[in-house]
C-alpha cells in the first residue's frame, strides 16, 4: 500500500532531501512551505505556520501517513522562539486534525541545542559530557527544541500517532536562503578566499581545530527519518544522529582547502569569525557571481557566517553517540569529508559556485 508524507520546510536542506528520499522510496510526498519552489514529484502545499486559520485551509485535503517537521524560524529572543515555533508545530498538528486526522507518525528535527542550550545561553552553564547521549535529557533552561517537542507529546497523546524526535550536529546539504548552513557557506568562503588572493583561515576556537567532533550530512538524515517512521521499535523515542566518523577540524580543514586548490594557513589559535572575514565580501561574490554565470548573485542567501561561527568557535569539544539507533538496528554510516565533496560538487554543477 503506498505511503503518503507531509514534508513540513520542504525547501530547506533537511526537508528537501527527505522529500528526495522518500520519493526514491515510492512514497507519495506533499512539501509545506511558505512559498514552495518547484521540487520534481513532490506535490507543493502553500501555508505560513503562523496563520492557524490559513494552515488548517490548505491542509483540508492532505491525509499523511506519516509528518516530517524539518522547520523552525529565528526570533530575535529564546521567549519569541518558544511562542513562534511552538506554535507553528501546535498550528500544523491541530490543521492535520481538522482535516480528518489518520496521520500515524510525525517525526520532529531539533538538534544538539538540546544538550548545549539555546542560542541565549548557548554553551553556558553546566553541560552534559561528551558523548552526548539521549539519556541526559533536558537542560534547566527555556529553549524552543523542548517547547516544539511539548506541543508533539501533546498532540500525540491526543490523536494516537507515535513520535520520533532527531537531534542531528551541524547539517551538510544544500538550499539556498538556509539560516543555518555551513557547507555552503565554507564553499563560498572558499570561493572568495581564491578569488581575492586572501588566507583560507579556519576561523574558530583552538578546541574545535584539536577536538574531536562529528557532523550530519542531510542524506543521513533524511534515511534515519524514513527509519523510524517505518521501525515499530523505533516509535516514541528520541535519537541523536549524525554520521558515524569523527574528525578535526585541522584535517578537515585541509581537505576541503585542497578540493578547492587552496593551501589551508597555518592556525595559531586566534579566532577570526567568518562574520569579520566576509562582512564586506557582497560586492565581490556579485561580481563573481555576474562573471561566471552562478544562480544566485546574493551573498546572504547563500552563506551564514554567524551560524558557522557559533559551531567553529565553541571553546569546547562536542560529539554525540548514535549507541541508542545502533542497537535498534539503524547501521547507515556517511564519512563527513565525502558528505563535504558530495555537496560541493552539487552546488558546482546547479552554477550555485564556480
Amino acid at each position: 500500500m503506498k505511503k503518503t508524507a507531509l514534508v513540513v520546510g520542504a525547501s530547506g536542506i533537511v526537508g528537501s532531501a527527505t522529500a528526495s528520499r522518500l520519493l526514491s522510496e515510492g512514497w507519495t510526498v506533499h512539501g509545506l512551505a511558505r512559498r514552495p519552489v518547484e521540487q520534481p514529484g513532490v506535490r507543493p502545499v502553500a501555508a505560513d505556520l503562523q496563520d492557524a486559520d490559513g494552515t488548517a485551509e490548505a491542509l483540508t485535503d492532505v491525509r499523511p501517513d506519516s509528518v516530517f517537521i524539518t522547520t523552525w524560524l529565528r526570533q530575535p529572543t529564546e521567549a519569541e522562539n518558544i511562542r513562534v515555533n511552538a506554535g507553528m508545530v501546535r498550528n500544523l498538528l491541530d490543521g492535520l486534525r481538522a482535516s480528518g486526522g489518520g496521520v500515524r507518525h510525525v517525526a520532529l528535527v531539533t538538534g544538539l541545542k538540546h544538550y548545549l542550550g539555546p542560542f541565549e545561553a548557548y554553551g553556558k552553564g553546566e553541560l552534559p559530557e561528551t558523548p552526548f547521549r539521549e539519556s541526559q535529557g533536558r537542560l534547566d533552561v527555556a529553549n524552543f527544541y523542548y517547547a516544539q517537542e511539548d506541543e508533539v507529546f501533546a498532540a500525540a497523546r491526543r490523536d494516537g500517532f507515535s513520535w520520533s524526535v532527531h537531534r542531528p550536529h551541524t547539517v551538510i546539504g544544500k538550499a539556498v536562503g538556509n539560516a543555518m548552513n555551513m557547507g555552503t557557506t565554507l564553499a563560498v568562503y572558499a570561493t572568495l578566499c581564491r578569488e581575492t588572493g586572501r588566507p583560507f583561515r579556519f576561523p574558530g576556537s583552538a578546541a574545535q581545530w584539536n577536538g574531536l567532533t562529528d557532523m550530519t550530512s542531510a542524506s543521513q538524515l533524511a534515511r534515519h527519518l524514513l527509519w523510524a517512521a517505518t521501525t515499530p521499535a523505533a516509535a516514541d523515542e528520541a535519537f541523536n544522529i549524525v554520521n558515524g566518523d569523527v574528525f578535526r577540524w585541522k584535517w578537515m580543514w585541509a581537505r576541503i582547502a585542497d578540493w578547492f586548490g587552496l593551501e589551508a594557513a597555518p592556525f595559531d589559535g586566534t579566532v577570526i569569525p567568518l562574520e569579520d572575514q566576509m562582512r564586506d565580501d557582497a560586492p565581490v561574490w556579485r561580481r563573481i557571481a555576474e562573471r561566471e554565470g552562478l544562480a544566485e548573485a546574493d551573498l546572504d542567501r547563500l552563506a551564514s557566517p554567524w551560524h558557522t561561527d557559533a559551531d567553529l568557535g565553541r571553546p569546547f569539544e562536542v560529539m554525540t553517540d548514535m549507541g541508542k539507533s545502533r542497537r535498534l538496528g539503524f547501521l547507515d554510516y556517511q564519512p563527513t569529508d565525502d558528505a563535504f565533496f558530495d555537496l560541493f560538487a552539487q552546488l558546482r554543477a546547479d552554477r550555485v559556485i564556480p
